[in-house]
């Protein structure tokens, strides 16, 4: 089992303009992202409007991003729901796609306690097959999981590490700080990769990447091996592209970013819609400073 850092992707799921999954398209954007040395790919997550696609929807996006990788790189796959007995009964569909990890988020909607974290991410970590990674991300889900939940839940053994998408560096730290051995910590936001790899932190699951792939996985690169001048340098150059990619909800952004370079279709699920003009307008200019071109009909 290859270690889990570096820099993955949290893949959209592209759509034709009826809004059925592209799987040509998919298969394309994974194929792309490998050549361009991305070390990990994230199916079916909030990125991947994963909430929007139905049960069978999301194993086929899985079983394509896995037959499509062919070993190359791990595949982490979104498994999530706000019902204990259906994220155990999703995480098990996954693990039968050959996944390499599962991503599971905190229960969305019903707000349970941090008693009620602790046993839906033990009950997920005991039925799964492959390694469990906990993805805590309170600005989508309303609750947020602490950092004392989050050790407690590390000791378990099949759970290795956690995204950390609260946007709160003094929460990550101290989950760096008293971690055991082993246990991954990853970034859920672009911007903040670089304090927290400076901290200790693994690396990133990236938004950013979709569109900038070998960029983003270099500047995760630098501030793994502690060049931290060279990774400033980079991190402020595609800072732009980070902030354009959420002036809208995610996955909006990302995909017109996408559809300006001419890989997708810029088409999302009700209730999101296509990014406006205006955001179109900043992801052309962050995506000529990051030193992509968008196609002349986008």
């Amino acid at each position: 089992m290859t270690r889990l850092g570096g820099c993955g992707t949290a893949l959209v799921t592209p759509f034709t303009e009826s809004g059925a999954v592209d799987f040509t398209a998919l298969r394309a954007l994974v194929d792309w992202q490998i050549g361009e040395g991305i070390n990990f790919l994230v199916p079916c997550g909030s990125t991947g409007e994963a909430q929007t696609l139905d049960d069978g929807e999301r194993e086929r996006v899985v079983a394509a991003v896995v037959e499509t990788t062919a070993g190359r790189v791990p595949v982490m796959a979104g498994a999530t729901s706000n019902d204990t007995a259906r994220a155990v009964a999703e995480t098990r569909r996954m693990c039968g796609l050959g996944v390499d990890y599962i991503l599971s988020a905190t229960p969305y909607y019903n707000k349970p306690g941090q008693e009620g974290l602790y046993r839906h991410f033990s009950a997920v970590a005991d039925a799964s097959e492959k390694p469990v990674c906990l993805y805590n991300v309170p600005s989508r889900t309303a609750v947020n999981l602490t950092p004392a939940v989050a050790l407690r839940l590390a000791a378990h053994p099949n759970v290795i590490g956690i995204k950390e998408s609260s946007g709160d560096l003094k929460q990550v730290m101290d989950i760096l700080r008293d971690r055991p051995a082993g246990f991954a910590v990853l970034s859920g936001d672009d911007w903040l990769a670089l304090p927290l790899i400076a901290a200790g932190g693994d690396g990133l699951v990236s938004v950013a990447a979709n569109e900038v792939p070998r960029a983003m996985s270099a500047y995760v690169r630098l501030a793994l091996s502690g060049d931290v001048a060279s990774a400033r340098e980079q991190h402020y150059r595609l800072l732009p592209l980070m902030d354009a990619n959420f002036l809208e909800t995610n996955p909006a952004p990302v995909k017109a970013g996408l559809a300006l370079m001419g890989r997708i279709r810029n088409v999302l699920r009700l209730p999101l819609l296509p990014a406006g003009d205006a955001t179109r307008a900043a992801l052309r200019a962050a995506l000529q400073l990051a030193g992509v071109g968008a196609t002349p009909a986008a």
